[in-house]
């Protein structure tokens, strides 16, 4: 089997293509190992679909399964283009609904499926808080200083919702962002539906588009457009190989 790694914003996966859907999860957990595996936060699997150009099996590395991840749907869908899966303009189905996505060069944009605020401002343990459905659940605080991401506060978090935990401050010209994620369960470099959700928390003081930068620094940018978030940016393909 060929195996692709590939890089968006700082998250990695591993992908391939297959006719056949089945439970990956265990091989999944294999190839995640970033000590006895290609090592990755997450494998895609893209299968062929009658409606759109094809679907996905999304794990994390622990082998849970995940509705959507941004930066997997820009991996995912520079792939299926470079593998003649899709044209340049392209529909695929996750498990949080239909993502439309556009490859140009090593540019993905991928327009998310529509989110839903959880739950609006609020204090907790001295944080402000606010959680919203990007894809996937996302507690957001917001802060002052980054440095005061803690993972054990994260963690609390990320048990009590069961969602994503990410930390966003508003710097000059930018967004800067960290995040813990489910399923990897530790901090990431980067997540898209995290830092999507950062974006829709900070859009009154930020407007209708943002540069947001996570831990990689990679850049990427959010827009929202009639309510709709698209989430831009480089996605590299780092290497393949067969096992």
């Amino acid at each position: 089997m060929r195996y692709s790694k590939y890089s968006a914003n700082g998250n990695d996966f591993v992908i391939f293509h297959t006719f056949h859907e089945e439970d990956r999860k265990e091989l999944a957990i294999e190839l995640c190992d970033r000590q006895n595996g290609i090592g990755a936060d997450g494998l895609i699997v893209l299968i062929p679909h009658k409606e759109h150009d094809f679907k996905w099996q999304f794990y994390n590395s622990d082998g849970s399964d995940a509705s959507m991840c941004g930066n997997g749907s820009r991996a995912a869908a520079h792939y299926a283009y470079k593998n003649q899966l899709a044209g340049k303009e392209m529909s695929f189905l996750t498990g949080a609904g239909v993502i439309k996505a556009s490859v140009e060069d090593d540019e993905v944009e991928s327009q998310l499926t529509p989110y839903k605020i959880i739950k609006e401002d609020f204090e907790e343990d001295g944080y402000q808080c606010f959680i919203v459905d990007t894809g996937v659940p996302h507690v957001v605080i917001t802060v002052n200083d980054l440095d005061v991401f803690d993972l054990k506060v994260a963690k609390k978090f990320r048990d009590k919702y069961n969602a994503n935990v990410n930390y966003v401050k508003k710097e000059n010209d930018y967004l800067a962002v960290r995040t813990y994620e489910r399923g990897v369960e530790d901090e990431t470099l980067a997540c898209g539906t995290g830092m999507a959700a950062c974006f829709l928390k900070m859009s009154p003081f930020v407007g209708i588009e943002s540069v947001v930068r996570p831990k990689s620094k990679e850049k990427i940018t959010l827009r929202c457009d009639k309510d709709v978030l698209f989430l831009k940016g480089k996605v590299r393909k780092v290497f393949e190989t067969f096992l």
